[in-house]
Parts: structure tokens; C-alpha cells; sequence
């Protein structure tokens, strides 16, 4: 299935950092693209509801790379479980392998640890997994497969880890290159740089 490729273009237009780059352009250029430059988000536009709710799904599909089909597959599980159906939403996402890899501290961008995980680098309970969006859940154990700690980038992941704070659901192990699930993601740590709740009522339409 195609994946969303993330660019700085997409960046500057939800004003968010989406890509992971540490030299991003949007922290050169803090405006949306387009021929009117950094005037142009001086002039007036009203937004209308249906434009603020699209514009949250966008954002939401950037950061976390996935497709639209993919996407509404998201929605539509978020639905079918109990609670809070937007909460349900960015935990499904949250719980992607290649984002559970970001988080540990394991690659520096989303993008990365997408790489990682298609270049069949990561286990899961000690079995290779290449899919970016398997779903993780609380007791797996993932890790940088053996045959790779030692080759090109796994060489000094140990001190980058030390240097990340990964979310309270992971407990990463640096020396061993390793994450348990040890819950799901809750409270503070569901809370995005988008609204689920527009997202929710733009798929309710």
C-alpha cells in the first residue's frame, strides 16, 4: 500500500513541524507556501467550519504519514470501540509500529523509524515485522534485531536514547536495545498538535 511522503511544504501549511528534520523549512519560512509569500497569511480568508475540520485531518494524516484510505480505517475502528471516539482515534495511531519505534527513542523522525521498520530492522516478541502499521499492544516487546544493532546507525543509538524521554506506556532499555508496551497511551500523552474531535466531525458529515 502507497504511504503519504511527508515534505516541509506540508510543514509550513499546517504551520506545524510534520517531517521530524531538524532543519525543517518551516523554521526558516513560518508561513504557508504559495506565490503571495509571507504576506499573503496577512490577508483575510474566512474559514469555514467544514475548512477547519479538513484542515485538522490533514494535519493529522502528515504527522503520523499515513494515507486517506488508511486514515478513515482508523475512524472507522475508533468508532466500533468504547469511549472517547477521539481518544480511540490517536491511540490507534499512537500504537502504529513505526510510531511506537519514533517514540522509544529508536529513530529521530517518524519518517526514520517507518524506514526502519520496512527495512525489517525491528522485532516484535523476538519475530521480524516490516509492516509500519502494526498495531502494538500492552506486553510486546520490541527491539532492534541482533543481526542489525551493529551496522550504520544502531552503532550509536544507545547514547541518542539516553537523550530522548519516551512516553510513560514504553519502558526502553538502551543497553539492550529494547521497548516493552507496559500500557496504552492516556490523559496528556493522547494530546496532538491537532483536534480529533473536528477530525471525528468531519467523518460524521
Amino acid at each position: 500500500m502507497r504511504t503519504l511522503k511527508v515534505t516541509c511544504k506540508m510543514c509550513r501549511r499546517e504551520g506545524v513541524s510534520l517531517c521530524g528534520r531538524e532543519k525543517c523549512a518551516l523554521k526558516r519560512r513560518p508561513y504557508a507556501p504559495g506565490v503571495h509569500g509571507p504576506t499573503g497569511g496577512k490577508r483575510r480568508f474566512r474559514v469555514t467550519e467544514y475548512g477547519n475540520q479538513l484542515r485538522e485531518k490533514q494535519k493529522a494524516k502528515r504527522l503520523y504519514a499515513v494515507n486517506e484510505r488508511q486514515f478513515s480505517n482508523y475512524f472507522k475502528k475508533a468508532l466500533r470501540m468504547k469511549g472517547n471516539s477521539g481518544e480511540n482515534l490517536v491511540r490507534l495511531l499512537e500504537l502504529r509500529l513505526d510510531n511506537a519505534v519514533f517514540r522509544a527513542g529508536f529513530a529521530k523522525s517518524r519518517p526514520a523509524a517507518r524506514q526502519a521498520v520496512s527495512h525489517a530492522h525491528i522485532s516484535v516478541n523476538g519475530k521480524k515485522v516490516n509492516i509500519a502499521s502494526y498495531q502494538v499492544k500492552p506486553g510486546d516487546l520490541i527491539a532492534i534485531r541482533e543481526t542489525k544493532r551493529t551496522k550504520g546507525v544502531w552503532k550509536s543509538l544507545e547514547e541518542d536514547i539516553k537523550t530522548r524521554q519516551a512516553p510513560s506506556w514504553l519502558a526502553t532499555n538502551a543497553a539492550t536495545m529494547e521497548t516493552k508496551v507496559t500500557s496504552v497511551p492516556d490523559g496528556e500523552e493522547l494530546k496532538q498538535p491537532f483536534d480529533p474531535k473536528l477530525i471525528i466531525e468531519f467523518y460524521s458529515r
